[in-house]
């Protein structure tokens, strides 16, 4: 793992990097851990985890993170400047198969839950986004640099750059003026 300067933790987050794995986190970066560190209320400390190896984490520099869970069996980039809400969540995989059989065969994995069955498809989350609390950010993602998710927001598939995405499914209900 490793990490740049100045990087401020309030609290204390869980952070497991597996062997082969990659965690790297930017310069100037805040991560909030403990229940006060955010007023919108963390339900839990900040998560940063790699599961297989090959996996990794790349934060740049200047994000901001309350509270979230971010959970890697592929990749995971989050940009410069970017700000992420309290209890959000970012999964680049479904932790299980659809297919029940699929499903059984993962309970009876001998490897520990590296198995292949599990879909994961990396996410890539641009510079300067605001992801809004409790929002879920799910596989395969791409949002383009300065895009607001708002709260509560599941987001899944291709966003340009700075669109305002809110919605269970996510939908685009504006672009910001960037002039």
């Amino acid at each position: 793992m490793k990490y740049g300067k100045e990087l401020l933790l309030k609290g204390i987050p869980v952070i497991f990097n597996k062997k082969g794995a990659e965690i790297a986190i930017g310069d100037g970066c805040t991560i909030k851990s403990s229940f006060l560190s955010n007023l919108v209320g963390l339900y839990s400390r900040t998560i940063i985890v790699t599961r297989r190896p090959g996996a990794y984490i790349r934060i740049g520099n200047n994000v901001g993170i309350s509270g979230a869970t971010i959970y890697a069996r592929k990749g995971i980039t989050i940009g410069d400047n970017t700000a992420i809400g309290g209890n959000v969540k970012i999964l680049d995989n479904d932790f299980h198969p659809i297919e029940l059989e699929e499903r059984n065969n993962l309970l009876n994995d001998k490897n520990g839950g590296n198995s292949d069955l599990v879909p994961a498809k990396e996410i890539h989350i641009g510079r300067n986004c605001f992801i809004g609390c409790n929002s879920i950010i799910l596989k395969g993602t791409f949002l383009g640099d300065g895009c607001v998710v708002g709260a509560g927001t599941v987001v899944a598939g291709e966003f340009a750059p700075n669109c305002v995405i809110v919605g269970n499914p996510a939908k685009v209900i504006r672009t910001l003026d960037t002039n």
